[in-house]
């Protein structure tokens, strides 16, 4: 059930992109809000009670669900895991903004890229030149990829595995989203967000890892590797830093580096070795993500053959 499950909410999303997403959002960030407005008081515990009611109840509430549907019938309980992951994963919740900025790039229309960017990372990028849009653009990429569809899927089946439904796809996606919404001024940690932020850790350590195990499998296996274990501490978030370095190592390009946002130097060390990025990377970067989709499906292709013949 688990790939069929998946294949159909991708497929789904290809089909019927679902435009009403960012009302989606709009109303998990006024649910997070809420928790945060009615708990806030500056402690770390009045965080950890917080966040253990804004989760837990949903994810009981939907497990129930799931229990009944599988009662009355399998299809059901399949439809609902495909509907839960077609509003909780997919390539369109951010890929817009990288067709677009490619295309502005490749029409060299640089401002037209700099404010999509700008758009898409929430920091001003009116000082980027063009290769300092591509090499951004492509990090960005291969954060979102991970949050917005490996790292789903990772807990999506983790969960259906244990017999539990889609509550794995739900838990990832809201826990990451709760820990985002609950950092101070300027993604600053407090003391309310500390156990978001140590949920969101302990949630990303496995399949952030067999995000970039799978870079290197369909990349260049040896530079993602040496990057992997000689960059990624050096990056501010270290979890960010192995997805980026992983990254840059299988497109063999060079991510990081200083740039101007919102017209200050912002240091970021240097990823990756090989070429300096240009706009021709973007569809290089594109290449590693759906060969890293299609090596996770053949992965629990095998998994769900084996469990079959087992």
């Amino acid at each position: 059930m688990s790939l069929l499950s998946l294949i159909a909410a991708l497929l789904l999303e290809q089909v019927v992109p679902l435009a009403s997403r960012s009302y989606l959002h709009r109303w998990v960030g006024e649910y997070a809000q809420f928790f945060r407005h009615q708990f806030d008081a500056g402690e770390n515990s009045h965080g950890r009670v917080a966040w253990l009611l804004a989760v837990l109840p949903l994810l009981v509430l939907l497990w129930l669900l799931y229990t009944v549907l599988l009662a009355k019938h399998a299809v059901f309980a399949w439809a609902f895991c495909v509907l839960v992951l077609y509003l909780s994963m997919g390539f369109r919740q951010f890929s817009h903004y990288f067709t677009d900025i490619h295309q502005a790039l490749r029409d060299n229309d640089l401002q037209l890229a700099r404010e999509l960017l700008g758009e898409w990372t929430g920091q001003s990028c009116s000082d980027l030149n063009p290769q300092e849009v591509a090499r951004l653009t492509i990090e960005q990429a291969l954060l979102a990829s991970h949050r917005h569809v490996f790292g789903v899927v990772f807990w999506f089946v983790f969960f259906m595995l244990l017999g539990m439904g889609p509550l794995g796809a739900v838990l990832y996606r809201l826990a990451t989203f709760i820990g985002s919404r609950w950092r101070g001024a300027e993604n600053e940690d407090t003391a309310f967000g500390a156990f978001a932020q140590q949920a969101c850790r302990v949630l990303e350590w496995l399949p952030l890892r067999l995000t970039a195990i799978s870079f290197a499998i369909v990349g260049n296996f040896e530079d993602t590797i040496f990057c992997w274990r000689t960059q990624a501490k050096e990056w501010p978030e270290p979890e960010a830093g192995i997805l980026l370095a992983s990254g840059a190592g299988a497109l063999g390009v060079k991510l990081g580096q200083t740039v101007v946002l919102d017209d200050q130097p912002a240091y970021r060390p240097e990823l990756g070795s090989g070429d300096d990025v240009d706009t021709d990377h973007l569809q290089s970067a594109v290449g590693l993500v759906w060969r890293t989709l299609v090596f996770q499906l053949i992965l629990l292709l095998l998994l769900t053959i084996a469990n079959l013949l087992g």
